[in-house]
This record gives structure tokens, C-alpha cells and sequence, in this order.
């Protein structure tokens, strides 16, 4: 995306060095300006929230990347397990400035920047997922992406902490991680197996069916939809 001679990548390539001393700040997307020599309205046209929209331009710029090592790198006959994992590492690996990610994990975990933050992990979970041809159409499409979510947050997070050689701490608990929720889905199994539990279990996973994903291409159906006899609406 570009305005005039100056682009998103440009902007993001200046700020960076000023980032790991100010932050995502307004600050720094002012020195990064006077680096580029760029025009503050066509940088504004850019960025409207200044350093914001380039630590989001980060992120999603990592998401790219690992996306394009994944279809050089990912097989259809390793385990879903094993595809994620691989995916978890080659968005890690995709991230070139380690200080700057910090930051930005400072800025997101800011109340008022919450829900971005959220929004772009989530981005990342349904990026993996669609990656490795996900095809759930009902509830599980949410809880696929809420628990990788999750487990990429945490991930995010122990590496930064992490000065092990080659990140070998950080690779040893994205495979706790995915342990972890693969012992979660052997629960849920056992108790929708259980005859004891079906009084509970059948009119609750009635009540999950109904919940479809979001159709292809339409943001407006987001988060979801609501299935009824005779229609479907969106939730």
C-alpha cells in the first residue's frame, strides 16, 4: 500500500531503530518521518494512528512471511499436530526484530489496544489454519483459532524471555503447549462418549451446532452465524 513515493515498508524500516528506545509512540513515528524525509500528510494518509498502524503493518507483515515459508515447508502427510507446531515456529522465525515485538506486546496489552491485539492474533490462528486447509464449518472453526490463539499468545510471550541457544526453551514449549490442548481434546471426547453425561451433553451440542463460521469474503458476518429451522441469521 502506497501513497505518493512513500510506503507502508518505508515507514515501518524507519521507525524501527526508534521504536526500541520510545515505544510505539507518536514519538517515534515523528523521528521516523524526519529520517525518511517523508510528507507527514502522505504519512498520515498511510497511518492514520501514526505508530500504531505500523506495529499492526508488523505483525501482518510476519503473518505474510510465515504464510510463504509454510507453502515451501508444510506437508499433507505430517499430523495436524506437527503442522501447527511448524507453523508456530516459522512465524517466530519470521520475526527479525525481537525488541520491537516486545514493544509492541507492551502497546497491545494496553486496555484501549486490547482488542487489536486480539484481533491480530486471531488473525494469525485463522491464518494457520486456513494454511493447512481447516474446513470446519460449525463451532469448531471458533474453537480451533481460540485455542491457537491462545497457545501462539503464550508462545509469543515465553520466547521473548527466551535467550536459550536456537530458542531450543522455546521449541520445547510450543510442543508442551500443543500437548496440552491435545490431551484438552481427548477430555472433550471422553465426556461427549460418555453415556452418563448424554442428558447434558446432546442438548448442548445441539445448541453448538446452530453456530456456523463466517461465510468467505463477507466481514459483515463476523463473528458468526445462527442457525434456525426455515433461516439463517447472522450473530
Amino acid at each position: 500500500m502506497a501513497t505518493g513515493t512513500v510506503t507502508m515498508d518505508d515507514l515501518l524500516a524507519a521507525i524501527l531503530p526508534h521504536v526500541a528506545f520510545d515505544g510505539w509512540t507518536e514519538g517515534a513515528f515523528r523521528a521516523a518521518l524526519a529520517d525518511r524525509g517523508a510528507d507527514p500528510a502522505e504519512a498520515r494518509a498511510l497511518c492514520p494512528r501514526g505508530a500504531v498502524d505500523l506495529a499492526v503493518h508488523m505483525h501482518k507483515r510476519g503473518d505474510a512471511a510465515m504464510l510463504a515459508a509454510m507453502a515451501g515447508a508444510d506437508s499433507p502427510d505430517m499430523r495436524i499436530r506437527d503442522r501447527i507446531a511448524q507453523a508456530i515456529r516459522l512465524r517466530i522465525a519470521a520475526i527479525d526484530d525481537k525488541e520491537a515485538v516486545r514493544r509492541a506486546t507492551t502497546l497491545f496489552a494496553l486496555p484501549h489496544m486490547a482488542p487489536e491485539g486480539a484481533r491480530l492474533i486471531w488473525g494469525t490462528a485463522d491464518a494457520i489454519w486456513s494454511a493447512i486447509g481447516d474446513s470446519s464449518e460449525d463451532v469448531n472453526w471458533y474453537t480451533k483459532r481460540a485455542t491457537l490463539s491462545a497457545v501462539h499468545g503464550s508462545v509469543v510471550l515465553y520466547w521473548l524471555g527466551d535467550d536459550s541457544p536456537g530458542h531450543e526453551a522455546t521449541n520445547a514449549f510450543i510442543d508442551r503447549r500443543i500437548d496440552d490442548v491435545m490431551q484438552v481434546e481427548k477430555v472433550k471426547a471422553a465426556v461427549n462418549g460418555n453415556p452418563l453425561l448424554k442428558p447434558f451433553t446432546v442438548p448442548l451440542n445441539t445448541v453448538l451446532g446452530m453456530i456456523r463460521a463466517p461465510r468467505a469474503g463477507r466481514a459483515d458476518d463476523l463473528p458468526g452465524r445462527w442457525t434456525e429451522p426455515g433461516g439463517d441469521h447472522p450473530v
